[in-house]
């Protein structure tokens, strides 16, 4: 995309709760090559590829929010290293962090495409990446994700590691399928050198097992993770939503991300971009803009800053994810892979 959209020129976006918005999630695909059980169905119907923005149109885009005050820019899918010719985007938005507009270029990914792109990503300025991982045993993998390849995907994280990017390790906490391990999964991440953060599952998207029987409130968690290590609260912030301790025996950090038990929204500072060009200003609700309309409409940006701008008029102060026996149906019908995780 072009070099004569401007750069930034100090512009900031504020809601309406006085929240600066400097964090913009993108979704690249809403494919994957995994179909993780507590994300996808088995069968999943796909967008059609006609329906995507087209990496120049993703680039465009996010060059704006850039300009409107984004600094710092995750790309996620689905999974965002299946998609066709992805490099040649993360080469583009690359330019902005020469420039210093971008403070930060990264991506989540579940790894199974490391081995082949994580020499590109360093080179195009990615300094660190988020590995989704839920366990460290092969057959147990196999079953979260249905198609994955833990042994691929750890081979991912060693060529990620060899090409100087910096990972942080993200886990779902399951109830009855990993929360026995996690403890040992902490003391591999921080015996690798990685961070590690936990997350509650949360009810998005129709699958085919009732998300009760797997929801773990992490305050549960990290109460039995006491018996084990000292857990100490610390101030540290990636711009994400995890809060964060440090882990006394290992010397390596924890974070929790907790929608469900304590939400983060009084400090959210991010708005998620989708690959058709729909903004949703929080991940738990349905509200959203249509920027691809206003995108393709005028070869100037005027119409989309406009779009944009009403669009962050309206971001809710909260989510209203739930989790009950009562209540089987998701809080909002999109699966995570198509927002983004």
């Amino acid at each position: 995309m072009t070099d004569e959209i401007a750069l930034s020129n100090g512009q900031t976006m504020t809601d309406p709760f006085g929240r600066d918005i400097t964090y913009l999630r993108v979704s690249v695909t809403d494919r994957c090559d995994f179909r993780c059980t507590y994300c996808m169905s088995e069968h999943m119907t796909f967008l059609p590829k006609k329906e995507l923005l087209t990496l120049e149109e993703l680039d465009r885009l996010c060059t704006i929010f850039i300009d409107k005050g984004v600094r710092k820019l995750r790309l996620t899918g689905g999974e965002p290293l299946v998609r066709k010719n992805i490099m040649h985007l993360v080469e583009q938005l690359g330019r902005h962090l020469k420039t210093g507009v971008l403070e930060e270029l990264t991506l989540t990914t579940n790894g199974s495409q490391l081995t082949k792109y994580a020499r590109d990503l360093a080179n195009h300025g990615v300094r660190r990446i988020n590995v989704s991982l839920d366990t460290l045993d092969a057959g147990k993998f196999r079953e979260i994700t249905r198609w994955g390849d833990l042994a691929r995907v750890l081979d991912g994280i060693k060529a990620a590691q060899d090409a100087g990017l910096k990972i942080k390790i993200n886990a779902v906490a399951l109830k009855d399928f990993n929360d026995a391990e996690l403890p040992e999964m902490l003391r591999w991440a921080h015996g690798q050198g990685m961070d590690m953060t936990v997350i509650e599952t949360m009810p998005m998207g129709e699958i085919e097992e009732d998300r009760t029987d797997r929801y773990l409130p992490l305050s549960m968690l990290r109460a039995n993770l006491s018996k084990q290590f000292t857990l100490e609260d610390i101030p540290y912030k990636t711009g994400g939503p995890a809060r964060y301790v440090e882990v006394k025996e290992t010397g390596g950090r924890l974070g929790f991300i907790t929608p469900m038990t304590h939400n983060f929204c009084e400090s959210c500072n991010r708005v998620r971009l989708t690959c058709t060009g729909t903004l949703y200003m929080c991940l738990g609700q349905d509200d959203a803009a249509d920027l691809r309309g206003p995108l393709r409409a005028s070869e100037g940006n005027e119409l989309v800053s406009v779009a944009i701008d009403e669009a962050i008029g309206r971001k809710p102060k909260g989510h209203d994810f739930i989790i009950d026996r009562r209540t089987r149906r998701p809080s909002v019908s999109r699966h995570m892979s198509v927002t983004g995780g």
